[in-house]
């Protein structure tokens, strides 16, 4: 088994190297759409949960993975991604909110080591989107590298109505898709943008 077959999820194969994500006019849900413009995930953040959850299913409706936050208002902590068909969890979200640099950590949710980071961009950026009024306007961007440091792809926000996200993967071959795709949606929803 390849180390990337172990974060597989069931009903769910992501085969282009860029997305683009969009979040709706209305609320906290989302649609991944692959370079063809075909939709292949939507999640959206359940509403009134005591902990934030997020259901995502594939382009024709079918459940495909869940993340749930680990605590209650978990502005920084960390969120589960399980299997929907399996129930297995398989890749944790972990938040290390600061207001100079944003930093997520993909994590095995087995045995917790590290996969990957997503890092904003620019320490001036994150503090006027986290500062300034009306700071949240400012799109996010982020890198994500692997467990050494090294360029895997990136999380380009774009200005306009909806939040939209332009997501490149130039090297998958050690991060799993479907982790960074779900973690574009959940921090543009958890960094209430």
């Amino acid at each position: 088994m390849s180390a990337l077959s172990k974060y597989d999820i069931q009903g769910l194969e992501l085969t282009d190297n860029s997305y683009t994500v969009e979040q709706s006019l209305v609320r906290n849900k989302y649609k991944a759409m692959d370079a063809a413009g075909d939709v292949v995930v939507r999640g959206k953040q359940k509403m009134l949960k005591m902990k934030e959850e997020f259901p995502f299913t594939d382009g024709d409706g079918n459940e495909v993975f869940t993340v749930k936050a680990g605590g209650i208002i978990d502005v920084a902590g960390n969120y589960v991604l399980s299997d929907a068909q399996t129930g297995e969890d398989l890749v944790v979200l972990d938040n290390d909110y600061s207001v100079m640099q944003d930093t997520w950590t993909l994590r095995d949710a087995g045995d917790e080591r590290a996969i990957a980071k997503i890092d904003s961009r620019g320490a001036a950026v994150t503090l006027a989107r986290n500062l300034l009024p009306f700071g949240e306007i400012i799109p996010h961007k982020y890198e994500i590298t692997d467990v050494d440091g090294n360029h895997v792809g990136s999380i380009e926000g774009q200005l306009s109505l909806r939040d939209r996200y332009e997501i490149t993967i130039d090297d998958a071959s050690n991060v799993p898709k479907e982790a960074v795709i779900a973690a574009a949606m959940v921090i543009d929803a958890i960094q209430g943008n």
